[in-house]
């Protein structure tokens, strides 16, 4: 099982303890491309944060590191970054991966076709050139199908606490799935 941290997991010392903390805390694939069974997987993890960046307005710090320079009034955790930002994306991290190559790009912000996505996950999964992009936080599973020639690869959303095959398949639906699905419909691209 890999992963990536979604922004509920810096929600307490115990959320993030439980993951960051755990027997899998190594197959995190937060900033980084690795290879599984022969499928290479990019990884984006968090949330953009106003606060920090947010790429239709803007980026006030380029890293962890820089934010931690710069703000010596927020209140370090475990003599570090606030526990709040673990779960910010930070551009150091999306540039990081931006111009590596993977097949599979896992984030948990969802790319332009959702109603609150972002281009820059397009331009990220476009970077990498991958083929399928999944995306979590909005807890739905919305159908991208139709904006899938404008973006370039395939869009799918991963609803809360559901399973989705690696072709888009949904093994075990989201919890709030069918709800949303029957209230939003399929996605219109213009």
């Amino acid at each position: 099982m890999w992963w990536i941290h979604g922004n509920h997991d810096t929600d307490s010392e115990a959320d993030y303890d439980n993951l960051f903390g755990s027997a899998l805390a190594d197959r995190n694939l937060h900033g980084r491309v690795v290879e599984v069974a022969g499928v290479r997987i990019a990884g984006l993890g968090g949330i953009f944060r106003g606060r920090i960046w947010h790429p239709t307005e803007g980026m006030h710090y380029e890293s962890a590191e820089d934010f931690m320079n710069r703000c010596a009034e927020e209140d370090p955790w475990r003599v570090g970054l606030p526990l709040r930002h673990r779960s910010t994306i930070f551009p150091d991290d999306y540039y990081k991966l931006a111009g590596q190559r993977a097949d599979i790009l896992v984030t948990h912000e969802a790319p332009s076709c959702h109603p609150n996505g972002f281009e820059a996950v397009d331009e990220l999964a476009q970077s990498l050139c991958v083929k399928t992009a999944f995306h979590g936080h909005h807890h739905d599973r919305l159908d991208y199908s139709a904006c899938w020639s404008g973006l370039g690869f395939k869009a799918y959303g991963v609803g809360l606490r559901g399973l989705t095959q690696l072709d888009g398949t949904v093994l075990i639906p989201g919890q709030q799935d069918e709800h949303r699905m029957f209230r939003q419909g399929t996605i219109n691209c213009g």
